[in-house]
């Protein structure tokens, strides 16, 4: 069952227009020209209960502008919006009550409040029972590794630190589904595998329904089984990562380690796109050239100390992307 339903959800925004010119200035006063942006054309998508979905896209695609549709803080142009059963506009209240929001670029805490009193603010204003707050509050500090940071003010934060409490923030009052907006943006190494492995657990264990929105592509792999591409202002792929890489880039790599550092080569069906040292990547299609036999013809030709088959990475499967959306 959907938990969250899209179906032909349209937003326009009109943007004024600059004039050149004093007089030209005024005359905009009394008479304003505007562009009109399609941010969402029409886009339709179900999201079922306790699924964790990447919505990826380049700049301007209109990923924010949807999950500020879906959370209530924007109105479309037309279209239908169900979250739990409601119309996020029209049932704001009731809503925000089921669902957490965290924009990498925006904070949640006040900005002169210490964490922990920005945690107490939004206990009363969700109005979260005593006893599950201990319990939230005790199990998100323990995850996030909060505990040094409660009593610091939030302007004195790092942007890491201050992610980890936005995300605590967003969990206080247990909701049922999580829209994250570059969630990881600004995280040292440590404390991004440290998020990653929180947002599995929390989809895994408590079947929170998340919707992720990033540009960090490791963040996708790592999480999401399914990806919602938007380009434009329309769903451009809707489905499995592993079947978008089929479609967009469906090359595979060979990775060889050989014995002489000088060693070279040369196969008709796969390409040397880069050679450093004893170690040479091989790009192929593996429905023209099964990997087992390009294997087998390398290794009867070269002496080989080590070899292994990848996919590209991610980030140049969507860029490959993006670059086609742009012809």
């Amino acid at each position: 069952m959907a938990i969250l339903s899209v179906q032909s959800l349209t937003r326009v925004f009109r943007i004024p227009k600059g004039r050149r010119g004093f007089w030209k200035e005024i005359s905009a006063l009394f008479s304003r020209e505007y562009d009109v942006k399609v941010a969402l054309d029409a886009i339709s998508f179900e999201i079922a209960e306790g699924e964790l979905v990447g919505y990826i896209g380049p700049n301007g695609a209109g990923k924010s502008t949807t999950v500020k549709i879906l959370s209530g803080i924007l109105v479309p142009g037309s279209g239908e919006v169900s979250v739990l059963g409601k119309t996020p506009w029209k049932h704001r209240l009731e809503i925000v009550r089921q669902i957490g929001v965290v924009f990498g670029q925006r904070t949640q805490l006040w900005w002169d409040l210490q964490v922990i009193e920005s945690f107490q603010l939004l206990k009363a204003i969700y109005g979260i029972s005593e006893t599950a707050y201990q319990q939230n509050l005790e199990a998100l500090v323990n995850a996030l590794e909060l505990a040094e940071l409660l009593h610091v003010p939030v302007r004195l934060l790092s942007l890491g630190q201050r992610m980890r409490c936005d995300i605590a923030a967003s969990l206080l009052h247990s909701p049922k589904i999580l829209f994250l907006d570059e969630p990881t943006i600004g995280l040292d190494a440590v404390s991004k595998l440290a998020v990653r492995d929180f947002i599995r657990r929390l989809n895994q264990e408590q079947k929170v329904t998340i919707l992720l929105t990033t540009h960090d592509m490791d963040d996708i792999e790592a999480l999401c089984k399914r990806v919602l591409v938007l380009s434009e202002g329309k769903i451009y792929f809707d489905g499995a990562l592993g079947d978008l890489r089929r479609k967009i880039l469906p090359e595979r790599r060979l990775v060889v380690d050989l014995v002489e550092q000088q060693g070279v080569i040369h196969e008709p069906e796969a390409k040397v796109i880069r050679q450093e040292g004893h170690r040479v990547w091989l790009s192929f299609d593996p429905s023209v050239t099964p990997a087992a036999e390009l294997i087998a013809r390398i290794t009867a030709k070269h002496a080989v100390a080590d070899l292994f088959v990848e996919n590209p990475p991610i980030e140049e499967t969507i860029a490959t992307l993006y670059r086609g959306q742009r012809r």
